[in-house]
């Protein structure tokens, strides 16, 4: 079967994560929950649909809309994208407990995200 789209992204720029989090909640009715040291606020998912988050970018970093796709292994998706002419952006990345992502753009300059479909 083919990788699905598994998670959304909407990163504002420094220091707008809230106002977003605001901003989506009220437009869309969703259930967002920042409650975390990172204060991303997930988004719930609902009967249908995937779930996703918002927050704000790295300081100096322009914000983005990212989807986030489900592979077996980061570290080989990243290379076929090299070799189809992507850049990775961000390495396969570890948050214990939570998830292994990675990030590259298209050819483009379109961001998409990996995410490992086992938990680390």
């Amino acid at each position: 079967m083919a990788a699905p789209v598994v998670h959304f992204e909407i990163m504002g720029r420094a220091g707008s994560g809230a106002a977003l989090q605001d901003f989506y909640g009220k437009l869309f009715e969703w259930k967002v929950n920042a409650d975390n040291p990172m204060k991303y606020g997930l988004v719930e998912k609902g009967e249908v649909g995937i779930g996703g988050g918002i927050g704000e970018a790295p300081e100096g970093r322009p914000g983005h809309a990212t989807i986030y796709v489900a592979v077996p292994d980061t570290d080989e998706y990243l290379k076929k994208a090299e070799a189809l002419g992507g850049k990775i952006c961000v390495p396969t990345t570890v948050i214990p407990g939570m998830v292994t992502f990675a990030m590259f753009t298209d050819p483009q300059g379109n961001m998409i995200g990996l995410v490992n479909d086992k938990m680390p």
